[in-house]
């Protein structure tokens, strides 16, 4: 193959052979000297021909001698002669060159004659006259075949030689008449700069270009304030740390202001290859051709490239620990979150700056590489759950439901035995709007629980049981319950708590041994056998009807006939003339509030199953059999009465669950005060915890109080404490009565703030009778708990003198030595309380009845009433019997035990407050501070920083729940005597802070807290702590509370700027209220417990509905039913906020399966009557 394929037929030189072999390439036949020269000299003549006579060429090439190009310029038209004779030579040498063309063409095997050949270049080259010679001879040649007609010249020839020749194309082309311009290839491209021309007068003269495009709108860019999105992102942004060197102070002025860094330049140093000294040294280097050294490639030239090197270092630290130690879990815990970190600076993976920005907005880069980091850390622990779980939460960003349903149901299938894993796979569940429905997940509990259950009877052989499981059992029962108490379906809730009670403390000596599926078969004859539940009337238990069974039949039991109260008015539609809408909410309200119990036929009345209206009613044993378990330990059989009146609504002072009770949380009751900003020291603090009872589903806003049930529903509370009493003692029975005076206590405060004195007066009447008919059984005669409740309803209900003959009469029961009881010490409190809140003036005689109390609380002689003014003796005596009893209390062998009884730390509680209010109205409220802080100073370094909320009476108190009662009793106090007196108000805003640094989860605190700050101007220290507590606290109420203070604060804005609620004024910006409220649900959501919290978005749906914002409010509405789908109170207050999507709404519902009381068509029916 030749080298050049145009060549090929070319034969090589005889002395082209004789060449040296390191040269043997040349001799390839295409590639030949004589060729090249005999294409170099036609390319020549070419030249000379076009230069002398053709008219295509504008000016000489430039490649012909200096002597043609004159003779060419003075040629003239009147030299006639000489032109003929060029003409001939011209003819004559074209001959010439046709024949040897011809001979070479025609001769393609023979070999030309290279001497000649080669010899002529070469001699011309030499000799300057000869190559005139022979040029001229060319350009007569030239202009002889010119005159014959021989006029076409081939460009390929000559464009080596000059850049300025162009061809004529005489053809015409038949699309320049068919298109309208000429073909765009065929136009060189040019870019127009202006709309002018050169030559034109730009005053009198313009040219309008065809196709201009139009002027530019020049864009008046606003300044952009700091909350726009583009700032935000570069506030957000890390700043350049700025270092400067510190320079010692000097006494003496200076005249100038130095420049820093001046006397450190060194002068410029000028060698070879820097001889003016501009160079740097990295300049100087790269001319010479070396490297930076090794330390000065190390270090770093900018403050990002400083963190990036630490990054870098920090990430090879962690590859070579998580190497290292492939088996620990919280390693690779920290890797993952070290991510974020490493996402926060992207300069150390990004190559441009563009990708700088892309990189650092990018969520989807942090989660790949944290889900790969825990795909390795599985490899290694294939067992972790911790690491499956987190795997778990990263891949709901990534996978569909169906793929997320499979991966947990495949985890739970290899850890069947871990209860908290249940847990997050239950809140997983519900919380999947596209899977959900109640059937479902109500049969996912029953075989969450019935799985536990084998796992603890040991029925389950390839799974042991882990410590804390009944605890999470009972967790998840009670999570269940709320679960479809908050779906509607009341009637299922209250038959899990029946049977539970049932289950645990009727069951059959017979089937006691036997494990937790065996009994519960055995239970199932009794559930359908017809017979009264627990709470109905005539019920005895599951024992008894066993005992009677087997001796052959059960009594009726007839009626009763006590009817303390007229019934309620049942009536449903009570106006006709509402929109549709307000009619349904007022009846499915009215429904779920009478029929919460579960319908049983009446057998007086002889009632049978098919008698009932509404199917849904009745519950079968399938709906509760999987979800019974066994509870072994009395703290939890306890646990479970008092979890059952709670959800009924009486105050037992139970408190769900910490992993179940933002998911029960549903209403506003958090935020109100009842009594505490009358009475500060003696208010009825409930502690409902935001949870509703069992048949509320009232509207965001309206006053949440016990109210009581209806007839049935107060009748089937009574059959249960009438039930369950008889099964404790002690000091368990002594806290169910006192529940039970304190819920008919509370429904005649609820009277009081009514002004409903004629309930009122029947209501307190029957709370009396109930009060003295407790007091009269021989187990309660000494309980001065009970005598305590009394007294203060006596006070409550107006009758002062009488509620002081309660409190005499109970105080000298007690004897001497009552300053060593703790339920006499909280009765004295409380009586103290009492009488300084009726007097509050402390300068008089007025507060000598409640030191008389405290008084002759720490004396060893029996009480007396009051007679008059108390000896100072007597008060000396008392303050040194308080100092001996505190510091007993406050030992090592009290405090620091582990295993300090329940009694222990209730005396020290009650000593403490006794001995806080005695130092206050003896000394004032700083000895009584001082007091707080010597036991505050004393517990607060066996507190945990983040301890639990309030610890509910149900469970035995520990050392953190006696601080946190000496701190309300120290808030409080504080809070009274700012109100009879002036103090100021810093040291409650001290105490309150400390105190809920440590209990942030304490709702009592928190109202004290908002209500403080909120008569303050300056919100920017509350809004500093609030931010500072609800980003390090677990608990969501930090969040509850400082949405509730901005809202506060917006109200208290609107009614300066309205006039008769209509009317705004402008003159005071809103100072972005709405923007900071909006912000809070939106962090608040995020949390860890807020996003499936009920209440947080019935209040975030509530704002924006206020606001006027429907569209952005069903967003939001939408957006909890993807988080909360088993609410009902979401649903209904949709069909509040949005009247025209309610047919909508009750389809979801019934889609759902939630319950609906009220169908729609049963509506039309009602309404057509």
């Amino acid at each position: 193959m030749a080298l050049f394929p145009a060549f090929a037929g070319v034969s090589p030189s005889p002395e082209s052979v004789s060449t040296r072999k390191e040269l043997d390439w040349l001799s390839n036949p295409s590639f030949c000297v004589e060729t090249v020269t005999t294409l170099s000299q036609q390319t020549e003549e070419a030249a000379a021909l076009v230069s002398e006579g053709s008219p295509l060429t504008r000016d000489p090439p430039q490649s012909e001698p200096s002597g043609e190009g004159d003779t060419n310029r003075k040629l003239r038209p009147a030299s006639r002669k000489k032109k003929k004779e060029k003409k001939k030579k011209r003819k004559h040498q074209h001959h010439k060159k046709t024949k040897r063309k011809r001979g070479q063409s025609g001769s393609s095997g023979s070999e030309p004659d290279t001497d000649s050949e080669k010899d002529k270049p070469s001699r011309g080259f030499r000799d300057g006259n000869r190559e005139s010679e022979k040029l001229n001879q060319e350009n007569n040649a030239a202009a002889a075949a010119a005159a014959a007609g021989h006029r076409c010249v081939w460009l390929e020839d000559i464009q080596d030689l000059t850049g300025e020749t162009f061809r004529t194309d005489k053809k015409p082309d038949p699309a320049n008449w068919e298109y309208k311009s000429l073909y765009r290839g065929d136009i060189a491209r040019y870019k127009r700069k202006g709309d002018s021309c050169l030559g034109i007068n730009p005053k009198k003269q313009c040219i309008s270009w065809e196709g201009a495009s139009a002027p530019k709108k020049h864009s008046h860019k606003h300044v952009e304030r700091y909350f726009t999105k583009k700032n935000v992102v570069l506030m957000n942004a890390d700043g350049v740390a700025v270092s400067g060197k510190t320079e010692t102070l000097s006494s003496e002025p200076v005249s100038f202001i130095p420049v820093k860094g001046l006397d450190e330049v060194v002068p410029p140093v000028t060698t070879w290859l820097n001889p003016l000294g501009i160079y740097d040294q990295s300049t100087t280097q790269w001319l010479q051709g070396q490297g930076p050294s090794e330390q000065e490639s190390k270090q770093p030239d900018s403050q990002a490239e400083r963190e990036n090197t630490l990054l870098k270092a920090k990430v090879e630290e962690f590859n070579r620990r998580v190497r290292e130690n492939p088996r620990d879990i919280q390693l690779w815990m920290a890797f993952v979150a070290f991510q974020d970190e490493v996402m926060r600076s992207p300069g150390l993976y990004a190559v441009g700056e563009g990708e700088q920005e892309k990189w650092k907005r990018s969520l989807k880069l942090v989660l790949e590489k944290k889900l790969a980091i825990l795909e390795r850390a599985i490899e290694s622990n294939q067992s972790s759950v911790d690491l499956k779980l987190a795997r778990l939460r990263l891949c709901t960003e990534f996978w569909e439901p169906s793929t997320l349903v499979r991966e947990w149901q495949k985890l739970m299938f290899l850890h069947p035995n871990n209860a908290g894993l249940w847990q997050k796979y239950l809140l997983f569940c519900q919380s999947q709007f596209s899977t959900f429905s109640i059937s479902k997940i109500h049969s996912l509990y029953g075989k969450c629980l019935s799985t536990l259950s084998a796992v603890k009877d040991g029925s389950i052989l390839s799974h042991p049981e882990l410590p804390g499981t009944e605890e999470a059992m009972f967790a998840l029962f009670l999570q269940q319950c709320h679960f479809l108490r908050q779906a509607g379906h009341s009637e299922k809730a209250v038959s899990l708590f029946q049977a539970m009670v049932d289950f645990t403390f009727f069951k059959p000596d017979s089937v006691k041994d036997l494990h937790t599926k065996g009994q519960a078969e055995f239970f199932e004859p009794f559930w359908d056998s017809g017979e009264p539940r627990v709470g109905e009337k005539g019920a005895r238990g599951w024992r008894a009807w066993m005992h009677q069974q087997e001796r052959g039949g059960w009594v009726v039991v007839g009626p009763d006939d006590d009817d303390d109260e007229p019934e309620d008015d049942d009536q449903e539609i009570r106006d006709k003339t509402l929109p549709r809408w307000q009619i349904w909410l007022a009846a499915e309200r009215s429904r779920d509030q009478r029929h919460w119990r579960p319908w049983r036929p009446d057998k007086t009345k002889k009632q049978t199953e098919e008698d009932c209206e509404d199917p849904e009613r009745q519950v079968l044993f399938d709906d509760i059999g999987q979800s019974l378990i066994r509870l072994s330990r009395p703290d939890l059989q306890f646990q479970l009465v008092a979890a059952f009146l709670q959800f009924l609504g009486v105050p037992s002072r139970f408190s769900p669950p910490a992993s179940c009770l933002y998911l029960a949380m549903d209403e506003n009751s958090i935020f109100d005060n009842g009594l505490y900003d009358e009475y500060p020291l003696t208010f009825l603090n409930l502690s409902f915890s935001g949870v509703s009872c069992v048949g509320r589903t009232d509207q965001l806003g309206c006053r949440h109080w016990t109210r009581g049930h209806s007839r049935e529903g107060e009748e089937f509370i009574r059959n249960i404490f009438h039930l369950v009493m008889p099964l404790f003692s002690g000091r368990e029975r002594s806290q169910l009565c006192s529940s039970w005076l304190r819920y008919e206590i509370a429904k005649v405060i609820w009277y009081l703030l009514t002004k409903n004195k004629k309930r009122l007066k029947s209501r307190g009447k029957n709370c009396k009778k109930l009060a003295k008919n407790l007091l009269k059984e021989p187990e309660n005669r000494n309980n001065f708990c009970l005598w305590k409740q009394y007294a203060h309803l006596e006070w409550l209900l107006g009758n002062t003198e009488d509620a002081r003959k309660v409190f005499d009469t109970a105080l000298s029961m007690a004897g001497s030595g009552e300053l060593k009881d703790p339920e006499v010490c909280e009765l004295s409190l409380l009586y103290a309380e009492l009488e300084l809140e009726l007097a509050p003036d402390l300068r008089g005689a007025t507060a000598a009845p409640a030191v008389h109390i405290l008084t002759s609380l720490a004396e060893n002689s029996p009480y007396g009433p009051y007679t008059g003014q108390v000896l100072a003796i007597r008060i000396l005596k008392a303050r040194k019997a308080y100092e001996h009893t505190l510091q007993d209390c406050l030992g090592e062998s009290h405090v620091s035990d582990p295993a300090a009884t329940a009694d222990s730390l209730s005396h020290l509680v009650s000593v403490v407050k006794c001995f806080m209010l005695f130092q206050y109205l003896t000394l004032g409220i700083d000895a009584a501070v001082r007091i707080y802080e010597q036991v505050f100073a004393k517990l607060k370094s066996t507190v945990s920083p983040e301890g639990p909320a309030l610890e509910d009476s149900a469970s035995p108190p520990s050392v953190s729940s006696v601080l946190e009662a000496v701190t309300l009793m120290h808030t409080s106090l504080l809070r009274f005597h700012m109100k009879v007196s002036v103090y100021p108000l810093a040291p409650l805003r001290q105490a309150l802070s400390e105190a809920l640094q440590l209990y942030p989860g304490n709702q009592v605190l928190w109202r004290s807290y908002v209500q403080i700050q909120n008569k303050s101007h300056s919100a920017s220290k509350t809004r500093r702590f609030f931010n500072a507590v609800a980003r390090s606290a677990k608990p969501l109420e930090p969040w509850l509370f400082a949405i509730e203070a901005e809202k506060m604060r917006k109200r208290l804005v609107e009614t300066v700027q309205r006039v008769d609620g209509r009317e705004v004024y402008a003159t005071i910006p809103e100072t972005g209220l709405t923007h900071r409220i909006r912000a809070l649900f939106e962090n608040a959501i995020r949390s860890d417990h807020g996003s499936q919290c009920p209440l947080l978005w019935r209040m975030y749906l509530n704002f924006l509905v206020s606001l006027g914002n429907k569209e952005r409010s069903k967003g939001v509405f939408y957006k909890a039913l993807q988080n909360c789908p088993w609410a009902k109170v979401l649903y209904m207050d949709a069909v509040e906020y949005f009247p025209d999507e309610m047919q909508e709404i009750l389809d979801l519902m019934t889609e759902k399966e939630l319950r609906v009381r009220l169908p729609m068509e049963e509506l039309e029916l009602l309404l057509e009557d």
